[in-house]
C-alpha cells in the first residue's frame, strides 16, 4: 500500500504463511493476502512482500507459470515491490535454526537463487515501479566463517551485482540486494556492516573484478556496487543488538550505505534475574532465538535461548530475537522492543529513511496460543494499521 507523501510503500512479508512450493504461495495470496487487503486497502492496490523459496522461484521461472502468477496478482489487485530471499529452503514446520543461513554468500547456490529472484522481481513489479529490493542473509553464520570468509562473500556479491546491472540494462528496473544484519552472523551490528562494505565489498579488488566482468571503467563499477547493494534494516535485530536507533541510521548514512528496505519487527526484553520473567519466555524447536545480554556497558551474545538460560541469568537485561506482533508493548512479565520501532518510525515520518517498508512477524505458528487469538489475516491487518497510525498521526 502506498503511504502519503514521501513515506514510501508498506507491505507485510508472506513468510508468515507456511508452504515452500509455488502452489502454496498462490494459495496464501488467494486467501490470507486478499483478506488483509479487504481490511486495510479495500479500494486501492495492495502490496505483498513476496517470500519465494528456491523451489518456488524455480517453478515461477517458467514463462507459463509467471504469466499465471501475474494474472493472479491482477485478479486480486495485488502487486509486488520486494522479495524476501533470506530463507532458501524450508521455513515452517521443521527445524530451521542455523540452517536458515544456508547456502550462504560463500556458495554459488546463493548467487544463483538471488539472481533468479532479481529477474523475477523485475518481471513482476508494476509498470510504474522502477525500484525493487531483495533481502538476504547477512553473509554467513558467524560460527561457520574462516579467515577468508568475508573475502569470499564479497567475491560472490560482486558476481550477483553483475547480474543486477544486466537486469537494469535490459529492463530499466533497478533491483537492490539488501543484506540483513542479524545477531550471531557475519554482519551483526551496524559497525560490522560498515566495515565489511568499506574493507571488502567496495575494495579495489571487488571494483576491479566487476569492472572486468562488465567491461566498464573502475568508476562505473564502483558506482554499480554502491547502487545495487544496501542493507535491510530489521528493527528487531537492531534492537536486540542494543543499537541506538538514530545512531544506526546516521552511521549508515555517513558511510553511504543505503537502507534498501526497513523491516518492521519487534523482539523481547526482560530482566533475567526475575524468575517469573524467565519462566514466561516461550521457546520452540524451529527457529534460532539469539540473546544479547547486557551487564553495564558489556554485551554478551548467545546463539539460542537454552544457552542464555544456562549461562546468563545474572545479567541486567536480555534482548531476545523472537519476532512478536509489533502492536504489543508488553507481554505480561516480558517487555518488547516496540519503543525502538516507534522511534525509527517517528524518524521516518519526518525524514524518510527508505522507500520500502515491510512488517515481518513470521513466528505466528510458534507463538503461544494466547498471542494467536486473532485470525492471522486480522493480526497482519492490525500490524499494518498500527504502522500507518504511527506514520500519519
Amino acid at each position: 500500500m502506498r503511504l502519503p507523501g514521501a513515506l514510501g510503500q508498506l507491505t507485510y512479508c508472506t513468510n508468515i504463511h507456511a508452504g515452500e512450493g509455488l502452489a502454496d504461495v498462490e494459495a496464501a495470496l488467494g486467501t490470507h493476502a486478499v483478506r488483509v487487503k479487504e481490511l486495510v486497502s479495500p479500494h486501492a492496490p495492495f502490496a505483498v512482500g513476496l517470500r519465494l523459496s528456491a523451489r518456488a522461484a524455480r517453478e515461477l521461472d517458467d514463462p507459463g507459470a509467471l504469466e499465471r502468477f501475474r494474472r493472479l496478482l491482477a485478479r486480486h489487485d495485488l502487486y509486488v515491490f520486494t522479495i524476501n530471499g533470506f530463507p532458501h529452503g524450508d521455513f515452517h514446520g521443521t527445524r530451521v535454526k542455523e540452517r536458515v543461513y544456508q547456502p550462504d554468500w560463500r556458495e554459488d547456490a546463493r548467487v544463483d537463487y538471488s539472481d533468479r529472484l532479481a529477474r523475477l522481481l523485475a518481471e513482476l513489479m508494476p509498470a510504474d515501479q522502477a525500484y525493487g529490493s531483495v533481502s538476504t542473509v547477512p553473509g554467513a553464520y558467524k560460527a561457520c566463517l574462516d579467515a577468508q570468509g568475508e573475502t569470499r562473500v564479497a567475491a560472490k556479491l560482486v558476481n550477483h551485482v553483475e547480474a543486477l546491472v544486466r537486469i537494469e540494462r535490459a529492463s530499466g528496473r533497478r533491483i537492490v540486494l539488501a543484506l540483513e544484519p542479524e545477531p550471531c552472523c557475519m554482519l551483526e551490528t551496524v559497525a560490522e556492516t560498515v566495515a565489511f562494505f568499506e574493507q571488502h565489498l567496495w575494495s579495489l579488488s571487488s571494483v576491479a573484478a566487476l569492472s572486468s566482468a562488465l567491461s566498464v571503467s573502475y568508476a562505473e563499477a564502483g558506482r554499480a556496487l554502491r547502487r545495487h547493494v544496501g542493507v535491510c534494516l530489521d528493527l528487531c535485530h537492531a534492537a536486540v543488538e542494543f543499537e541506538s536507533p538514530h545512531a544506526a541510521v546516521d552511521t549508515l548514512a555517513r558511510a553511504g550505505i543505503p537502507i534498501a528496505k526497513l523491516q518492521i519487527s519487534a523482539g523481547l526484553t526482560l530482566d533475567p534475574r526475575v524468575r517469573e520473567a524467565r519462566e514466561a519466555l516461550f521457546q520452540d524447536d524451529v527457529y534460532l532465538h539469539q540473546v544479547v545480554a547486557r551487564e553495564g556497558a558489556r554485551l554478551t551474545r548467545y546463539t539460542d535461548l537454552p544457552e542464555a538460560l544456562d549461562k546468563a541469568q545474572h545479567a541486567e537485561e536480555w534482548r531476545v530475537h523472537f519476532h512478536v506482533p509489533i502492536f504489543h508493548e508488553a507481554l505480561g512479565q516480558l517487555g518488547t522492543t516496540q519503543g525502538f520501532v516507534r522511534e525509527l518510525l517517528a524518524r521516518h515520518r519526518v525524514q524518510a529513511l527508505c522507500p520500502q517498508l515491510e512488517v515481518e512477524t513470521y513466528t505466528w505458528d510458534v507463538l503461544p496460543e494466547a498471542l494467536r487469538a486473532l485470525p492471522v489475516h486480522e493480526a497482519i491487518a492490525h500490524e499494518l494499521r498500527w504502522v500507518e497510525r504511527e506514520l500519519t498521526s
